[in-house]
């Protein structure tokens, strides 16, 4: 009886510590992002994947694609799947309330001084180095996240990606519409690959 009780309280101060760790993994994140919510996601993956390991790489393009097709903010949506993998209900209240917090802050903040931030010079120098530094950040994650692609040698799927690249770069198809056909295609192929399971 006193091991199982050991064993449970355990787990429990284990699962606390995770949920704390989460908590402010996400508002670090938050905190310091700038240039929205595809950068946000790209640093999760950093942190929960290469760091700590607590998501394998695959599911984190999973959990990406699910952030990316769902309506709302990415940052958030981006939060609520890590936060439901890693643990349930609980875990999506710790990441959207670590998510969330900080813009809210700073963005309350700002709307007290806008005219002073509007017209200063320096702010406006800051924010297009931000843009820069912005740009190389998204650049680097398309790398990681699509050398995973390559490195899963599937050409059907690195097919979907360059046709993907080319619809939205080369052609300027929306992104929801590239999203959606993605995702039906997805759909197909997984009740293809289900029926010859069952065969």
């Amino acid at each position: 009886m006193s091991e199982k009780l050991e064993k449970n309280l355990e787990q429990t101060a284990s699962k606390k510590m995770r949920l704390l760790k989460l908590f402010w993994s996400t508002l670090y994140l938050s905190a310091f992002t700038f240039g929205g919510g595809y950068v946000i996601v790209s640093l999760m993956k950093k942190k929960f994947v290469d760091e700590l390991g607590w998501i394998d790489e695959e599911e984190m393009l999973d959990l990406v694609a699910i952030a990316q097709s769902t309506p709302g903010a990415i940052a958030v949506n981006g939060a609520i799947v890590v936060g439901y993998k890693l643990e349930g209900i609980i875990g999506v209240i710790a990441a959207i309330a670590g998510t969330i917090i900080p813009p809210f802050v700073i963005i309350s903040v700002i709307s007290f001084f806008y005219e002073l931030f509007a017209s200063n010079v320096y702010v406006q120098q800051v924010l297009t180095g931000m843009q820069a530094g912005v740009g190389a950040v998204i650049a680097c994650v398309v790398f990681d996240m699509g050398s995973g692609i390559v490195r899963s040698k599937s050409i059907l799927s690195m097919c979907i990606m360059i046709a993907a690249f080319i619809a939205g770069y080369v052609c300027n198809v929306n992104v929801v519409l590239i999203i959606l056909a993605c995702g039906a295609l997805g759909a197909v192929l997984t009740l293809a690959q289900r029926k010859k399971v069952q065969k």
